[in-house]
């Protein structure tokens, strides 16, 4: 897959067939339209485009919100749509005055000019142009104009897709992991760098890797204990999860950190993903660290047997 951070880098390419959207998460819900526009341009020799922007419109129209979190960060994301086989991925810098275009400016300068748009594949409510007055209606009225073919999302494909991401997100902050995981197709992750922490971890037998996400935007769950897949240079890992603030130890920041089984390797600077596949329990204060270690053996146990369950 070819990755443009900028619409500028793109050239026009055979028969596009373009979709747009935020596709967070990447979905089932996404899955459906990503399979349209890639039976669309097999059917006509074309090249499959989606559309996305960074930052979030959102995140730039209403900056005083902070609440918007992502299930993927950018990179996430490249990695998913090109796993799917998506020839293009342009991923724009959204800004105010890309968003003051006007919709015929933005038919015509961005999916004509920039993108040759022959095929574009839309949902009834996506809006575009300045205060969002472009959709559905102004690219079919305008699809004679501009030579460019208009094929409609249905409806129901569209309200799936906006569930679908709702409930993700629900369920990761509510800790049903085994939902999200339904509704994504695939384990929720989380990706990063593995960083240096305190090391009290390998004082009492259970050394971990500390999780640094540089994306402040990205969509961490409810704190807790987890069976999880690791993700290294060297290959796939089984370990248990955390994710919390180590009560026990009156700890200040929020912590992502694992614990890999049967590993003795300095990964220190290393990227590392971490996938979900199981929520095991709630964090909880301890009395002492003798407790904290007794609550770990448990854990431990119940998180190989959920992933030798589920191998």
């Amino acid at each position: 897959m070819n990755i443009y951070h900028n619409i500028d880098e793109f050239k026009p390419v055979k028969n596009a067939v373009v979709t747009i959207g935020t596709f967070d998460g990447v979905h089932l819900g996404h899955r459906k339209i990503i399979s349209r526009i890639k039976e669309i341009a097999e059917e006509t020799g074309g090249e499959t485009v989606i559309l996305t922007f960074f930052p979030h419109p959102r995140m730039i129209i209403h900056p005083e919100d902070q609440n918007l979190k992502m299930i993927n960060t950018m990179a996430e994301k490249a990695m998913l749509l090109e796993q799917l086989g998506v020839d293009h991925l342009i991923i724009t810098p959204f800004s105010r005055d890309f968003s003051n275009q006007t919709a015929e400016e933005y038919i015509r300068d961005i999916l004509i000019g920039k993108i040759g748009t022959k095929k574009i594949v839309i949902g009834y409510d996506h809006r575009f142009g300045k205060d969002r007055q472009g959709g559905l209606s102004e690219l079919q009225a305008l699809s004679s104009t501009y030579g460019y073919e208009v094929i409609e999302i249905p409806e129901q494909d569209i309200h799936d897709v906006a569930i679908s991401s709702t409930r993700i997100r629900a369920a990761l902050l509510e800790g049903d992991i085994d939902l999200a995981n339904e509704f994504l197709g695939y384990p929720f992750f989380i990706t990063g760098k593995v960083n240096r922490g305190d090391q009290i971890g390998r004082t009492i037998g259970y050394p971990t890797a500390n999780i640094l996400v540089e994306e402040p935007y990205k969509l961490i769950p409810k704190e807790g204990i987890f069976a999880v897949k690791v993700h290294l240079q060297d290959g796939e890992h089984k370990g248990m999860g955390y994710i919390g603030h180590r009560p026990t130890i009156n700890g200040m920041t929020r912590n992502i950190e694992v614990n890999i089984f049967d590993f003795n390797r300095d990964i220190y600077g290393e990227p590392i993903g971490m996938d979900l596949v199981h929520y095991v329990r709630e964090d909880m204060k301890l009395n002492s660290l003798k407790e904290l270690t007794d609550q770990l053996a448990k854990d431990k146990i119940a998180v190989q047997k959920l992933l030798d369950d589920r191998a």
